[in-house]
């Protein structure tokens, strides 16, 4: 029953009028062990992308450091700002590459384009779903219960922090792998900087 010593997470990803939010609790669990209580699970891995991560710390950091080293790479060879869209779908090269021994770990990709905010969830195989808002981890489906009713198109960067502060407590509330803290994420044309919050 190996299932049972999982770590379990809530991360979340807004989209709003003018950027991208990204948020995660802190608490890194084992079974019914609480490993650590102030891990970081929200990663910038360009200046105008960012990642929230759920499921094992190890694999998600790791995933992240080579897709930001890839990222640098392509940036220098096409002089061009590295997509959100690309770097979702480099992650997910690598996670259909590893499918038989995946990376144990569920990721919502963010960031803003000339044009707009995108928003990407990736699966530990590599699929990648487009959408405004998303949440992945053991705490996602309280989490989309509170987005799912007070999500817009017209949300702004306080209404966005304050309904991923929402729907990360209300995880945190029924899932007892998710707690000790929120991590945010904020990227916008502005740049990108980092909050946190307790839970």
């Amino acid at each position: 029953m190996a299932f049972q010593f999982m770590p379990g997470a809530t991360a979340v990803g807004i989209t709003y009028d003018n950027g991208v939010l990204l948020a995660s609790e802190k608490r890194v669990s084992y079974g019914n062990f609480v490993v650590n209580k102030n891990t970081k699970k929200t990663f910038a891995v360009t200046d105008h992308v960012g990642a929230a991560c759920a499921g094992m710390v190890a694999d998600m950091q790791v995933l992240v450091r080579q897709v930001s080293a890839l990222s640098k790479i392509r940036r220098l060879e096409t002089r061009r700002v590295v997509q959100p869209n690309s770097v979702a779908k480099l992650m997910s090269v690598i996670m259909f590459e590893r499918r038989y021994f995946p990376l144990l770990t569920q990721v919502i990709v963010g960031g803003i384009t000339t044009n707009k905010p995108e928003i990407y969830t990736l699966d530990p195989l590599g699929s990648v779903l487009p959408d405004r808002y998303a949440a992945v981890g053991t705490g996602a489906e309280m989490a989309l219960g509170v987005m799912d009713a007070d999500f817009s198109d017209t949300l702004d960067e306080e209404k966005a922090t304050n309904l991923a502060l929402r729907a990360i407590r209300s995880s945190i509330q029924r899932d007892s792998a998710s707690g000790d803290g929120i991590d945010i994420l904020i990227i916008n044309k502005e740049g990108k900087r980092e909050l946190s919050h307790s839970a």
